[in-house]
């Protein structure tokens, strides 16, 4: 089927329509803790049919992934050919220590790869943890910014967990992975970044 070069899916609901958004990242993604239901992939597909989007978000979430980890990856995780992609790596480089210029050697490895493929990408931003000093949080925040800056057919989101982190309701014990509630307000607040991306996916050409 022929793809128009300039056409966007709104992805209301047409028959056929439905579009597939990879959601590739660690155990943030993979819901650790939760009920399948209540993780970030099943509620911003519930939040997108609420708003009559034919969305299935496809679950790639592997607890403990690095970006090394979803480098490695991709093509497995590519094989339910998503016409969309959001990347939520970053936060176990983090935990690990590991240096910043290998989680953007990774993460433009992945963004090239999708972008070879012409398939539309959110990249969501992620914060070290403060035990590392400030030199290096600094240093880590910058790596997501600066790809967006460079990359303006990103759909960049800032920070993956905000609004949740550091907040103890929303947050199991571990104070890392977010309860049911935490995990809804992730989506809510992404879900009109999402929603920009989803409006770049090209439309399959009538015939």
């Amino acid at each position: 089927m022929l793809l128009t070069a300039t056409g966007v899916a709104r992805a209301q609901g047409a028959p056929g329509g439905e579009v597939r958004l990879l959601m590739l990242g660690d155990s943030i993604t993979a819901g650790y803790g939760l009920a399948r239901q209540e993780g970030p992939p099943a509620r911003i597909q519930a939040l997108l049919r609420e708003k009559g989007r034919n969305v299935r978000v496809i679950d790639a979430g592997v607890s403990g992934d690095t970006t090394a980890g979803g480098r490695a990856r991709l093509d497995w995780a590519l094989a339910d050919r998503p016409q969309a992609v959001i990347v939520a790596l970053g936060g176990n480089d983090g935990l690990r220590g590991l240096t910043p210029a290998q989680m953007r050697a990774n993460l433009e490895s992945i963004l090239d790869r999708l972008k070879q493929r012409n398939i539309p990408v959110l990249l969501a931003g992620m914060v070290a943890p403060p035990n590392l000093g400030r030199d290096y949080g600094l240093e880590f925040s910058a790596v997501f910014e600066e790809l967006a800056r460079e990359r303006p057919e990103l759909v960049f989101y800032p920070f993956l967990l905000d609004g949740v982190a550091g907040n103890p309701a929303l947050n199991q014990p571990d104070r890392i992975h977010p309860t049911a509630d935490g995990a809804n307000l992730i989506a809510q607040r992404m879900l009109p970044f999402i929603e920009t991306l989803l409006d770049r996916v090209p439309v399959p050409a009538a015939g």
